[in-house]
């Protein structure tokens, strides 16, 4: 957008100098026509003057008004015929007498027989611009009104305001034909004014028709505040009945660059300001800072101050721009343009497919980074602003009707990060240096981008705004965006040789906000991923671009799809899915927390804060729960006895024959202590009790102990086919064991539960054996004690012998009876 900025003042600065060389041309050659277009002058001249005479004044005057004054101090008479006149001064006024122009030259010679008036020597022609001479008062002498400073009044002002519009030419060997009406020399013609000075190598004039051709090397040096600006054309043209002139070759040299237009039209009014400017045949322009523009044809439409106030470029505009290691390039079938007041540009309208690109690397080696951006819109505006001295830049751009805005950074030989911001109308505003800071984009907006570990990255809603990184290449064009409404945000990972092809990641919410730093994506109102087999949900969701790690935070509700072992084994699975959150079981596992971390490197999902994770009905409960899928591990942990992992698993139990329930009712085995780990391959979930004990309760029994082992079925066997919940296989109680069942009590080292038995079988040491208490029968121990759940039996082994106490407790009103 530089390029834009010099373009523009260049384009203005170059319409108004040739608008002042046109003008120029127009008022020196166009008043010639005044004082040779009556084919009786040299006539009377050659009738009225027969002999040397000296102060001869001719005047011509119509209705009152004085038309010219032709005055000579000397005038001979030439044997040949021929008339020389020393010392000339023509005055010329207009019809109303509203201006005095004069003539001067030191001889002209006039041949009755030819027709023709030459000028001997040089020729001096002062032209006041129309109104600001004041003919109704004719002895007043701008020249000594100015070099006198005692003079004062209203005619010396008048006399003042009439010098400084005062255009001076020279020119020599100047020739009119009386027959044809032009008037012609070969000889240099230059011209001075307030504005500049100029020339030009030979001019003709036809006064008859008004026409006026400058030969060759047509030159104007004019100022523009400050700065010089220099115009130069190979040829010229001006139609004095049309108001054109038309140049050809024309060139434009200022501080700021060079504009060139191989055929030029400048049109005017009549009170000659111009009024419009036409560029054909290819125009071009080149700054000082290595931007150009190029167009077939252009046009500038001017108001009566000689301002610019529209302008339009056609055919192809392109923009170049080269500075300091930066490029831009832009293309535009059509360019329209507005101006202030005051000349300067106000607004460009772009328009049938707008393309503007920029590159640019800055460091060497591993550390070089190139950057590349585009901006593509079928139609663009962009809006500028004063930048001081003259000058303007762009303030914003508006893109309309579907715009994208692409970029690409490679830092070293690293791959190329890629993002892409597209919407149906765009707005973008600009800071320093022309560089875009931000944009706004709405209807159908969205954001792509690839992440630093090759994921593809596409988010879209209602409405997008992104910033951007100021003034460095940094790998990274996108400082922050925050996109609002309906926002779906889909990733694709990065594919991994060796591995089967993640499924992508889709996410939901009513805002997301993009910050650059760690390339984090935040979700926010009612947000929820789909992540392969896993769905969650929360108050807000942070997702990392550059590791790959998700952050949930409030009223985490997570499901995971499936969940099987063998789908937990297969490669290639995404990171946000830890296949290992299952509990032996098949169909969906759900979690709940006030907050889960996702990380992709270790492959684990950390629920934090009353987390409770359960597949159909087993389920584990804990302040902390980590499900590492690579591992496929389980882990809940506690600190505080007060908030105990808790284990709920279902188990079947065969009832004995003659009580109530049949057999292969299902029930739980329900297991708290400090710590929990699980292993999916191994089916094994360890109990540790951490700062307490570990209890473990059945729907007979309650063990209390330092640690507890559960193996689980797999699922489909027993009680756990037909899609049930898989259910403990037996339950191993280790380090200081007791256990409580109805009236009985006992303690060993080890206690092994098996669900397909229903015994219980405590052991303990040579040293300290198990023993069991029954309130009425006593204490019993042995090597082993078995207890019968199915029929309430205790079973004695110890000393080679074995021992059955059958105890019945009374129910219902039975006696109990021992054996």
């Amino acid at each position: 957008m530089r390029l834009t900025i010099e373009r523009m003042r260049t384009l203005i600065l170059a319409a108004g100098v040739v608008l002042v060389l046109a003008l120029a041309v127009f008022l020196v050659i166009g008043k010639w026509r005044n004082p040779f277009n009556r084919r009786d002058l040299p006539h009377r001249l050659g009738i009225d003057i027969q002999q040397e005479a000296n102060g001869v004044t001719y005047t011509q005057a119509q209705r009152g008004h004085t038309l010219y004054k032709i005055h000579a101090s000397k005038v001979v008479q030439m044997k040949q015929g021929n008339a020389l006149l020393h010392d000339v001064r023509i005055e010329l006024y207009g019809a109303d007498g509203s201006r005095a122009d004069r003539i001067e030259g030191d001889e002209f010679e006039y041949d009755q027989h030819a027709g023709t008036a030459r000028a001997t020597g040089p020729v001096e022609i002062t032209l006041i611009r129309p109104g600001e001479a004041l003919a109704i008062v004719p002895k007043a002498n701008p020249e000594k009104a100015l070099g006198d400073k005692a003079k004062s009044g209203v005619l010396t002002a008048a006399a003042q305001t009439a010098a400084r519009g005062e255009i001076h030419v020279k020119t020599s060997g100047l020739v009119f034909d009386q027959h044809s009406g032009v008037a012609s020399t070969k000889e240099n013609v230059e011209f001075e004014m307030a504005q500049g000075k100029g020339s030009a190598m030979g001019a003709t004039y036809d006064s008859q028709h008004g026409h006026l051709v400058l030969d060759r090397a047509v030159e104007l040096n004019t100022q523009r505040g400050a700065d010089p600006v220099k115009i130069q054309a190979h040829h010229a043209e001006f139609e004095r009945a049309d108001q054109v002139c038309n140049l050809q070759g024309a060139t434009a040299s200022f501080r700021g660059g060079v504009a060139t237009a191989e055929d030029a039209k400048i049109v005017f009014r009549d009170d000659g300001s111009a009024e419009r400017l036409d560029a054909a045949n290819g125009f071009k322009m080149t700054t000082a800072a290595g931007g150009r523009m190029a167009a077939p044809t252009g046009a500038l439409e001017f108001d009566e101050h000689n301002q610019p106030r529209h302008g339009h470029l056609e055919g192809g505009v392109t923009i170049d721009e080269d500075n300091h290691g930066r490029q831009v390039h832009g293309t535009a079938p059509g360019m329209e343009m507005e101006f202030t007041s005051e000349g300067q540009l106000r607004r460009a309208h772009l328009e049938r497919g707008v393309e503007i690109t920029t590159d640019e690397r800055s460091g060497v080696g591993g550390t070089a980074v190139r950057t590349h951006r585009a901006w593509r819109s079928p139609v663009a505006d962009v809006e500028f602003r004063n930048a001081g001295h003259g000058s303007v830049e762009p303030a914003a751009i508006h893109g309309s009707q579907g715009v994208v805005v692409s970029g690409e950074n490679q830092r070293g030989s690293a791959p190329a990060a890629v993002s892409r911001l597209t919407a149906s109308d765009v707005w973008g505003a600009f800071g320093a240096d022309s560089v875009l800071t931000s944009m706004t984009g709405t209807g159908h907006a969205s954001m792509e981008q690839t992440t630093a570990a090759g994921a593809h990255q596409t988010t879209s809603g209602d409405r997008l705004v992104a910033h951007f990184a100021a003034g460095q290449a940094n790998g990274s064009e996108i400082q922050s965006a925050t996109v609002e409404g309906n926002v779906v945000l889909v990733q694709v990972p990065a594919e991994k040789p060796g591995t089967a092809v993640e499924p992508p990641m889709r996410a939901t919410a009513g805002r997301a906000v993009y910050e650059e730093t760690g390339e984090w994506l935040h979700l926010t109102e009612s947000p929820r991923v789909e992540d392969g087999g896993l769905q969650m949900v929360a108050d807000k969701l942070d997702l990392s671009q550059s590791s790959g790690d998700a952050f949930a935070h409030g009223n985490v509700k997570a499901t995971w799809l499936g969940g099987d072992a063998d789908s937990a084994a297969r490669p290639g699975r995404p990171a946000v899915v830890p296949q290992a959150a299952t509990l032996g079981g098949q169909g969906p596992s759900h979690v709940i927390a006030a907050e889960a971390q996702i990380h992709q490197a270790t492959g684990e999902a950390t629920f934090k804060g009353q987390a409770r994770l359960w597949q159909q009905a087993n389920s584990v409960s804990a302040p902390v729960i980590v499900l590492n899928r690579d591992r496929q591990t389980l882990v809940a942990r506690s600190a505080s006895p007060a908030e105990p992992v808790r284990v709920v698993l279902l188990t079947a139990v065969s009832v004995a024959p003659g009580k109530a329930g049949k057999t292969g009712d299902s029930s739980v085995v329900r297991v708290r202590g400090g710590d929990l780990k699980y292993s999916s391959a191994e089916r094994k979930a360890v109990m540790h009790g951490g700062a307490g004990n570990v209890v473990a309760e059945t729907a007979e029994a309650t063990t209390i102990s330092s640690e507890v082992d559960l193996v689980l079925l797999p699922p489909g066997n027993h009680a756990g086919k037909d899609g049930a919940a898989a259910q403990v296989d037996t339950m191993t109680a280790h380090g200081h064991v007791t256990i409580t069942s109805q009236d009985r009590r006992g303690s060993g080292e080890q206690l092994v539960y098996s669900s397909g038995t229903g015994e219980y079988v405590l052991t303990g040491s040579a040293a300290a054996p198990p023993r069991m208490t029954d309130r009425e029968h006593g204490t019993v121990s042995g090597e082993a004690l078995i207890f019968n759940s199915r029929d309430d039996s205790v079973s004695i082994e110890g000393g080679g012998r074995k021992t059955t106490t059958e105890t019945t407790a009374p129910k219902q009103g039975q006696n109990r009876q021992r054996d």
